[in-house]
């Protein structure tokens, strides 16, 4: 099926389409993780964690896409909570190893299964083999675009202060 013209269907786009699947795929998985103070991203950290232990915050925040900022404050949030904790490398002083905790380990254990029940069940429209299509069309669709995922793609650019100053009160030109 082809794309739809935005004049006959903008909800059928691939922009509109995936922006939905997100809120779906967020949404549901924030119903599992509400109780337990965590948000699907921070979740995600304990899960790359897992599967990697030992990784530097720079590289997590790389593989998961997320800038710094952002990826220092879920590891702090995480830390915090006594899931995760972080020391100097050896190799690289600048750098912070990342670790389950045994406590992180715990949560990983007992509420994985939950994070793919929720997954599960929002495709549950679909058979096992469109399941697997529908990931290994949309990982082609990602991998072929891959210069675009880094942070802040596809945000306004910062306005120059130049450009700031020239602004009336209500954020448009004067």
């Amino acid at each position: 099926m082809p794309i739809a013209e935005p004049d006959t269907d903008p909800g059928r786009t691939p922009l509109a389409v995936g922006r939905r699947f997100y809120q779906v795929a967020v949404a549901r998985l924030a119903e599992v993780q509400e109780p337990l103070g965590l948000r699907p991203l921070e979740f995600g950290v304990i899960l790359r964690l897992q599967a990697t232990p030992g990784l530097d915050q720079v590289t997590l925040g790389e593989q998961m896409v997320l800038d710094r900022t952002t990826i220092g404050g879920l590891v702090r949030h995480l830390e915090r909570l006594g899931y995760v904790t972080r020391a100097i490398s050896k190799n690289d002083r600048r750098a912070r190893v990342l670790t389950l905790t045994a406590r992180g380990k715990a949560l990983h254990k007992e509420h994985r299964p939950h994070a793919m029940t929720a997954q599960e069940s929002m495709l549950a429209v679909l058979t096992p083999a469109e399941r697997t299509s529908l990931i290994d069309l949309m990982s082609r669709v990602v991998e072929a675009n891959r210069t675009y995922l880094r942070p802040g793609a596809g945000r306004r650019p910062r306005l120059t202060p130049q450009a700031r100053a020239t602004r009336a009160p209500n954020g448009k030109g004067r």
